[in-house]
């Protein structure tokens, strides 16, 4: 990639002076991280490290005017992923990481690709990485935090963000939902470098964005020429000159960064009416004035952004659209295919001369005795925040002691389990905040609503109080425990994150439980997990779930949710079968959240009504204990059959079918067991311990499938077939696996489990291929 001319226009302003002075280090440091990383740390084999020098040069100035003029200990930031070295510099400057670390940038246990609130050694508010959930993070930080703590907002909470992220459609879906106008310290900062991995985005589309925030009450700054443009702008023939910017296309722009003094006094007059104007103009500017006016964007003036940073107004979300180079500083600017593009040798000998930096000691810091330095020190200072206290969560009961009897669901007992967590807990009911996409009634939670009210950052009035005819009371007020968004999966999952996270983040432990209908689990799964991975603690409910779904159709009904307890790391999966084994599972996942040794749950429920009878659950205490706990761990034998040739591990919805095939089996001469398995990751771990990998108790695999009952093996459940195809490797026994992996149909449920070979049939014919 070729060199592009260089440029410097700078203020004379004292204070200006030696914000730059650091603004050159950062933009130095971020750039031989990633040339370390890339070209001066031994890379055996060979492959591509990567890292973003042209991403990290658009955000230093903002991120230096930001941390070292406007940050306060008590904000928040989250910084657009590929700018990681810059905030990794910053820190490095503020005295919160080592320069030991500066070489480790992407290398085993060093610093990470991306900021890392649980990976990086230095502070971190924000985990990024996936694009666009960095930006929602912090509309959903700045809610967790209002509903943790309560009162006013401390602390604003700011989000990077490249303007390519904008394209994501998950961003539109959170700041579009009702309560983000309401979040007066929410900020966000737009990286406007218009340039996206490939290319040189050709539409102007800053006007677009502007209106769509304005119309969501979002307050809209924009930053669009620096100091020394406008200069120009002011003189004779200025006008016709920003009009003539004005209306170019980003990629023709982007073209003029590219260009020597005398292209540009070819190029920039342009053929329209105010060619001759700006060519005069341009007469009387020297090249280098030109040089340095033509890159002079706002996100790149220190006192401009000082200036817009100072107008944020604290009653409504801000959004600051500033225009930046990618690539800025560095002799990669403004190349469309600049993204991942790294500085030769010789280039980082030039960019070292120009910024007064030592290529031969990269991570040397200012003079003790300068000015940079005190800066630096009394920035630290100043930012510096004291250690979260931990504090964990009230005590949960194990077994709240109800049997149920009757007929039941899984998902009605949720709500059930969460009123009777009122009465037997209520310090840590008082913590539980439930979270929906719309979907509160029809999910069963429509009890507890009544019961503890909707959280609203102030008390609403509830209209239809007096209606004698509404059932779900909507008592909105600040100390209402559940919260209702808009229909859209990815924001209820990207508030469970950071609700899960305040244990962390502000010493405030809670327990949300986010419910959602099952078969959109998939749309949020990829933000929920990265929201384990920021440390984030919830439970996601899916409920209804699978193809006893039956007359919603193929479209609606999930397969492979089952085996997210396989697959999703920091993450425990339950599908009790029965309302006790949904208690029991409830108040395992309850107790695991909110603590540094705690992680996520997923529970998979149904609407299918099942005799609460056939649960068998055991009278005597010892024995009720045995079976809660054999829950917890991931099965236990429902039916115990002497002489048992096969055994039947069902889940969930299921086991009802599987206790008829068993009977009929029996009148066959097959005698049966059947194991009702709750949790198939637990499982699966306690199996993969057992071999050497991992830490896992395996102690529930002899209680539920001992050696001596090892027979041939049916697994059968809602979902995907694999999800229980590792229990036949326990005894490598003969196995047959049911399960749906096709799209259903509407029908009955007697027609649907059929159409799938769940059914009854299905089972007693499954057993009968492996036991004649």
């Amino acid at each position: 990639m070729t060199t592009a001319p260089a440029a410097s226009g700078r203020t004379t302003d004292a204070a200006l002076g030696v914000l730059h002075e650091i603004e050159d280090r950062v933009l130095w440091l971020s750039s031989a991280i990633v040339h370390h990383a890339n070209r001066v740390r031994p890379n055996p084999s060979g492959l591509k490290v990567g890292g973003h020098q042209a991403s990290c040069a658009s955000m230093v100035s903002i991120m230096t005017t930001l941390w070292f003029r406007h940050l306060r200990p008590e904000d928040r930031v989250s910084v657009k992923p590929h700018a990681s070295p810059v905030l990794h510099a910053l820190n490095h400057l503020l005295g919160e990481l080592d320069a030991s670390h500066l070489t480790t940038l992407r290398a085993f246990g060093g610093l990470q690709s991306y900021p890392s609130r649980s990976k990086d050694p230095d502070p971190v508010d924000y985990s990024t990485g996936s694009v666009g959930i960095g930006a929602t993070a912090t509309i959903w930080g700045a809610l967790a935090r209002r509903y943790a703590v309560g009162g006013v907002p401390a602390g604003r909470q700011y989000a990077l963000v490249g303007d390519a992220e904008l394209d994501e459609g998950a961003v539109w879906e959170a700041v579009l939902d009702p309560q983000v106008a309401e979040l007066g310290e929410l900020v966000w900062i737009v990286d406007l470098n218009r340039q996206s991995l490939d290319r040189v985005v050709p539409n102007i589309a800053a006007g677009r964005l502007h209106g769509l925030f304005a119309a969501a009450g979002w307050q809209v700054l924009t930053l669009k020429y620096g100091t020394l443009l406008e200069e120009l702008f002011a003189r004779p023939g200025g006008q016709e000159l920003r009009e003539r910017i004005d209306a170019m296309s980003n990629p023709e722009y982007q073209r003029l960064l590219r260009c020597p003094a005398a292209d540009l006094r070819d190029r920039l007059p342009g053929t329209g009416p105010g060619a001759p104007a700006i060519t005069r103009l341009l007469t009387d500017t020297d090249d280098s004035t030109l040089m340095a006016a033509v890159r002079n964007l706002g996100g790149h003036d220190l006192a401009a952004l000082d200036g817009a940073l100072s107008e944020i107004d604290d009653d409504r979300p801000t959004v600051i659209f500033a225009y930046t180079v990618k690539g800025h500083g560095l002799p990669t600017q403004g190349h469309p295919q600049n993204h991942s593009s790294l500085l030769t040798e010789e280039q980082m000998t030039e960019l070292a001369d120009r910024v007064c930096a030592d290529p031969a000691r990269p991570w040397q810091g200012f003079a003790p005795d300068s000015a940079a330095a005190r800066l630096c020190t009394e920035a630290g200072e100043r930012l510096r925040r004291d250690a979260v206290a931990e504090a964990l969560p009230p005590a949960l009961p194990t077994d709240i002691g109800r049997t149920p009897t009757g007929v039941a669901t899984t998902q009605a007992a949720l709500g059930r389990v969460l009123l009777d967590l009122t009465r037997s807990a209520p310090e840590a009911a008082r913590r539980v905040v439930t979270v929906s996409p719309d979907v509160s009634s029809s999910t069963n939670l429509g009890g507890w609503v009544n019961k503890v009210g909707v959280w609203s950052p102030t008390e609403r009035v509830d209209w239809f109080a007096d209606d004698a005819e509404t059932i779900l009371h909507w008592r909105e007020r600040p100390t209402g425990q559940h919260i209702e968004l808009g229909i859209a999966e990815t924001n209820l999952v990207g508030l469970l994150g950071e609700l899960g996270a305040t244990w962390s983040r502000w010493g405030q432990p809670l327990l949300p439980i986010g419910v959602l209908y099952d078969p959109f689990v998939q749309r949020a799964l990829e933000p929920w997990s990265f929201g384990i991975y920021a440390g984030g603690q919830s439970i996601l409910v899916g409920t209804p779930s699978g193809v006893t779904l039956a007359p919603e159709g193929g479209a609606h009904q999930s397969i492979t949710t089952p085996s997210l307890g396989l697959e999703q790391p920091g993450c425990t999966t339950w599908e009790p079968a029965f309302a006790l084994d949904t208690e029991w599972t409830l108040l395992a996942a309850l107790s695991r959240l909110g603590r540094a040794d705690g992680g996520s749950a997923y529970l998979r429920l149904s609407t299918r009504p099942v005799d609460q009878g056939l649960a068998r659950v055991p009278a005597d205490p010892a024995a009720r204990e045995r079976r809660r706990r054999q829950v917890v761990a991931g099965a236990y034998p429902l039916l115990r059959s002497p002489g048992a040739r096969v055994t039947i591990a069902a889940m969930g919805a299921l086991v009802t079918e599987a206790l008829a095939a068993a009977e009929r089996l029996q009148g066959l001469g097959v005698p049966a067991d059947v194991v009702c398995v709750t949790s198939p990751g637990l499982l699966y771990r306690a199996l993969d311990a057992r071999a050497g990998h991992g830490e896992a108790a395996d102690w529930i695999l002899d209680q539920v499938f001992p050696a001596e009952r090892a027979t041939p093996l049916v697994t059968v459940l809602d979902g995907h077939p694999h999800t229980l195809a590792f229990l036949a490797t326990l005894h490598r026994v003969p196995a047959r696996r049911l399960g749906v992996t096709r799209f259903g149909q509407s029908g009955s449920l007697e027609e649907v489990y059929r159409h799938h070979g769940i059914d009854t049939d299905g089972i007693v014919a499954a057993a009968l291929d492996l036991t004649q």
